[in-house]
């Protein structure tokens, strides 16, 4: 007859003084880190700010909507590179998005054998190793001469609208965006790919199980929950859209006059630190830095804007 009392199980061994001193220091050292990124980002927030307040204390807030960049006159006036990062990174997140959310939805689903995506989800992954030089490069010699033709139809055809109604002169903000909407392309795919592959099976089949179409799953089911993974990644995406230099500084013209058409050259924050900082001195320091400040707050006003339509989606969908 067979026992029924249960089976005798070894007692937990409690865990060492040597276990218990690494744990400790483990946290210790954790906590450490995580305080000194922070320590690291509000350092370089002060830094930037004491550096700009001569700039901040001749110009005033009419730094920010003054045209002219003068610094023989020691005018300084922000506006067209403001809105130059703006339209450079909305551009370039218009194009992206959609082409990312796509791509990493063709990568997550069975469209495909499994050999293919992962040859796919490598090449695009490898666009994100490519030095921005190159993507710059690449851009003056293919890009510019390849949408010329496509600039001036543009033109011909809808130059009555204001953001082409001007001829096409090469460097401008269209080919930055285009130039730019590809260099985000990979954080965007691989980061809304990443969201929707950690779904549950369960939402999927749930889904389908109720008389769903295969397209009305992925658009109304998997998207939605995967909606904050892939609202972070745009917004890393236009993190890196709104500071890229040295791409953006080869083919946008680096002109600092405002100007709504896409056709003709412009400038960014970014372009202009990397233009004029090493030849700059005296108040014209002091106005890189403020303008510097003035990209570091758009920054975080976009990020603090993400959070919230992610905040609220969460609770749409919770």
């Amino acid at each position: 007859m067979a026992s029924s009392n249960p089976p005798i199980t070894a007692p937990l061994k409690s865990r060492s003084e040597t276990e218990k001193l690494l744990e400790k220091i483990f946290r210790i050292a954790t906590l450490a880190f995580a305080v000194g990124i922070g320590l690291i980002l509000f350092i370089i927030a002060i830094v930037v700010f004491f550096e700009s307040i001569p700039a901040m204390q001749q110009s005033g807030l009419g730094f920010l909507f003054e045209s002219q960049w003068d610094p023989v006159r020691n005018v300084y006036g922000a506006l067209p590179v403001i809105y130059g990062t703006l339209v450079s990174a909305a551009l370039s997140l218009l194009i992206a998005v959609p082409l990312g959310l796509g791509t990493a939805i063709f990568l997550s689903e069975d469209f495909i054998p499994l050999n293919i995506r992962t040859v796919l989800v490598f090449l695009v992954e490898l666009l994100a190793a490519i030095p921005s030089v190159v993507y710059g490069l690449w851009g003056i010699f293919v890009l510019i001469p390849l949408i010329k033709p496509l600039g001036f139809w543009l033109h011909e055809n809808f130059g009555w609208l204001p953001i082409f109604n001007t001829a096409p002169a090469g460097p401008g903000m269209l080919p930055a965006g285009m130039v730019l909407s590809i260099m985000i392309l990979p954080i965007i795919t691989a980061i809304a790919r990443d969201s929707l592959a950690s779904l549950p099976p369960e939402l999927r089949q749930a889904s389908l199980g109720l008389g769903a179409t295969r397209w009305e799953t992925i658009f109304r089911v998997l998207v939605p929950a995967a909606f904050s993974g892939i609202v972070g990644g745009i917004m890393l995406a236009l993190g890196r859209a709104m500071g890229e230099t040295m791409a953006v500084t080869m083919i946008i013209g680096n002109s600092n006059k405002l100007s709504i058409s896409l056709l003709n050259p412009a400038n960014t924050i970014a372009s202009l630190l990397a233009n004029q900082f090493a030849e700059a001195s005296g108040l014209q320091v002091s106005a890189l830095m403020y303008a510097g400040l003035v990209l570091m707050i758009l920054t975080l006003v976009v990020n603090v804007l993400a959070e919230l339509i992610v905040n609220k989606v969460k609770a749409k969908y919770s």
